[in-house]
């Protein structure tokens, strides 16, 4: 695989991507989270589009259940986990069967009060229950404008690293993500050199389909999958326009009313470890540019010494100079 053409950043052709590889939308939500629309639609525009789609609800897989009853769409089984820090994960199973163990025995137990709250489990504690299983495990808008993204104020360097390796890779591309972000994202895939997926996270039909991975493969979860493990796909997509973006936030938010104090809770929080890194990292160029200060004045100092010990025989001249 030719890692420098990964990552396309243009709008895709699915008519033409789909004639010798499979093409799957990674990332959309159902009405069974804070999306706008049933499973039954969500397969018809899959069906109208020729692409595959993974329905990954936050914290619940009613839609990815139901779309596996669609034996004409070929979908993969997947949920978006919420963490008890807010940074979603997404995780991805060979087999539908996994996926309902998965989230009964790791997920509905931790359940928070409503489907879009965090769950009590931390991030790695999630990406070490996922591992049980046969699935692939992505960090979605790795980059993001707030705590939903792994990369973020709320862990150390040291901790984001660690997770990072546990993990099987990012999402490159997000429809819902600023450009700069996904650039971001993109760099970030590209120098971890480890699996890439990119999606619409779209919450209503418009939005499907435009950002997908794509692979030269068999139409079938194993292959897929494999590629996807084997960076061995494609991710092409550009991101949706300020309007679609507002009435997609608009949706969610009309979707998940009942979770918004919780949304601003995890906002406040979030703020405030924002507030803590930037107030270090500020606090930090202060000394630096205290301690650059007198560095340099201690260079000129010794520099000056030395100078006037080589060249004794000029200080009289010096002196002369000043008092003339």
């Amino acid at each position: 695989m030719d890692n420098f053409n990964r990552i396309q950043f243009e709008a895709p052709d699915l008519t033409a991507l789909s004639i010798v590889n499979t093409v799957v939308d990674l990332h959309f939500h159902s009405r069974f989270s804070d999306g706008t629309d049933t499973v039954d639609e969500i397969a018809r525009r899959a069906r109208e589009l020729g692409i595959g789609v993974a329905i990954t609800d936050h914290n619940a897989i009613d839609g990815a259940v139901e779309l596996d009853d669609h034996d004409d769409v070929f979908s993969i089984p997947g949920i978006e986990v919420t963490s008890r820090e807010g940074t979603h994960v997404l995780v991805y199973f060979y087999r539908i069967r996994d996926l309902k163990t998965f989230f009964t025995a790791d997920v509905k137990p931790h359940m928070g009060q409503t489907v879009m709250s965090s769950i009590e489990l931390d991030v790695e504690s999630i990406l070490r229950r996922a591992r049980k299983y046969n699935s692939v495990v992505i960090f979605p808008h790795p980059y993001s404008a707030a705590f939903t993204g792994i990369c973020n104020h709320s862990f150390s360097d040291a901790q984001l690293d660690h997770l990072l390796r546990m993990a099987d890779g990012v999402e490159v591309i997000n429809s819902q993500n600023l450009k700069r972000w996904n650039l971001k994202s993109a760099l970030l895939g590209f120098n971890l050199n480890r699996a890439i997926t990119g999606g619409s996270d779209g919450h209503s039909l418009q939005e499907m389909g435009r950002v997908v991975t794509y692979a030269a493969c068999g139409r079938n979860r194993k292959a897929f999958l494999d590629a996807v493990s084997r960076k061995a796909v494609k991710v092409v997509g550009t991101e949706s326009k300020l309007l679609k973006k507002i009435q997609s936030n608009g949706a969610k938010l009309k979707n998940s009313i009942t979770n918004y104090p919780d949304m601003v809770e995890k906002n406040i929080r979030f703020g405030k470890s924002v507030i803590r890194f930037r107030v270090r990292k500020a606090a930090e160029r202060v000394w630096q540019r205290i301690n650059d200060k007198h560095l340099i004045k201690a260079f000129y100092f010794v520099a000056g010494l030395t100078f006037l010990k080589i060249n004794y025989n000029v200080l009289p001249l010096i002196i002369f100079s000043l008092i003339t």
